[in-house]
């Protein structure tokens, strides 16, 4: 039966999956350019108007500002290429609605991953993402430490 199911899935159901995918994918997109990856890489995961939020900090709007706090991060050594970090991502869950999205997620960052990892923080996002013409892009973060 489940296999039946899944063998005729077409139409709004096979579109549900493949921006599910797709959406998934942004979001690995983001955590790699955090810990490794250029600005530029991060930057085209963001819509141009995009809003980032997290307690404490500057809300950040725009993709220009978004990468600003990027270069910021990296220039701190708090995270970005040779700073040994990582983010991970897990329990993503994602509702589709035509054009945009909501994804729900956990996320830890980790410290000293080139020799010893250690768990520095932990929390959730809540992403609403928009298909663009380049694809999934996030129009808002939201993190939740915690």
């Amino acid at each position: 039966m489940g296999n039946e199911e899944t063998a005729t899935a077409s139409g709004p159901a096979l579109f549900q999956v493949c921006a599910q995918v797709e959406i998934r994918n942004v979001l690995a997109r983001i955590a790699h350019a955090s810990d490794e990856g250029s600005l530029d890489e991060y930057g085209a995961c963001f819509t141009e108007d995009a809003r980032w939020e997290m307690p404490g900090l500057v809300v950040r709007h725009g993709r220009t500002q978004i990468c600003q706090a990027g270069a910021e991060r990296r220039a701190s050594a708090i995270a970005g290429p040779g700073t040994h970090t990582r983010h991970l991502i897990s329990t993503t869950a994602v509702t589709v609605q035509g054009d945009e999205a909501v994804a729900e997620s956990c996320w830890q960052f980790y410290v000293g991953t080139g020799e010893r990892p250690v768990p520095a923080s932990m929390g959730t996002y809540r992403d609403t993402l928009r298909r663009t013409d380049e694809g999934w892009q996030v129009a808002e973060r939201i993190v939740r430490p915690g």
